[in-house]
């Protein structure tokens, strides 16, 4: 992967319908970092299928300018997730849909994702496919602050992503943004890596933890 360094390429991402394009311009050893001629992508390597170099055609991403986040000596995943706390970013985990908000505590395997549409957002690290910086000066929906805070009231988190699940057993939630109506309901139990689920129309349903996104409470 190396040699394509500062080449453009072409991207196949696990669940996104369409090959991400830009220049290469950074590697770490869980992470890369595309320029596509607007903004820059950060994208774990666990989710890439494929990386091929662009066709002559497709190729003119232009000169990419200073990357938005604080560079480190090594790229990882998890310097990203610091580097972006508390910066306006993109997130897609699930298919081509797109949250937007701001990263805002970092746990063992998941982080939260404060965001105007779900609120706090809880994000397995382990199926975000990519993580977009926005300017320094950019604001969700061009809101004032003051409408949309930065930092949000604190709540108690959990070191790990089953265990923050656990702690919302009894209540209401969405998974994985609601992408399925199997996946809205009461969280009855987390057990034995299961998520138990009572849905609209009273059936219990059972997930893998290891298949679960996102979780948020509406």
């Amino acid at each position: 992967m190396i040699m394509y360094l500062n080449q453009p390429v072409s991207l196949t991402v696990s669940g996104g319908r369409l090959p991400i394009k830009g220049t290469l311009v950074d590697i770490g050893h869980d992470i890369l970092v595309l320029h596509n001629g607007t903004q820059f992508l950060y994208v774990p390597i666990v989710h890439v299928q494929q990386l091929t170099r662009c066709a002559a055609s497709e190729a003119d991403f232009g000169p990419p300018p200073d990357p938005p986040l604080e560079g480190t000596a090594e790229l990882s995943y998890r310097k990203v997730l610091m580097n972006a706390k508390g910066m306006f970013s993109e997130l897609y985990i699930t298919g081509n849909q797109s949250v937007h908000g701001y990263v805002t505590s970092i746990m063992n395997d998941f982080f939260v994702f404060y965001s105007p549409m779900y609120r706090s957002l809880y994000v397995s690290m382990r199926h975000l496919k990519a993580l977009i910086p926005y300017h320094e000066q950019t604001t969700p929906y061009a809101l004032e602050h003051e409408k949309f805070p930065v930092n949000p009231a604190p709540a108690t988190l959990a070191r790990t992503f089953d265990q923050q699940l656990k702690k919302f057993e009894g209540e209401f939630v969405v998974l994985d943004l609601g992408e399925h109506p199997g996946k809205i309901g009461l969280l009855k139990s987390v057990s034995s890596n299961l998520v138990e689920l009572v849905t609209a129309d009273g059936a219990h349903t059972f997930l893998h933890l290891d298949h679960v996104k996102t979780i948020h409470k509406p």
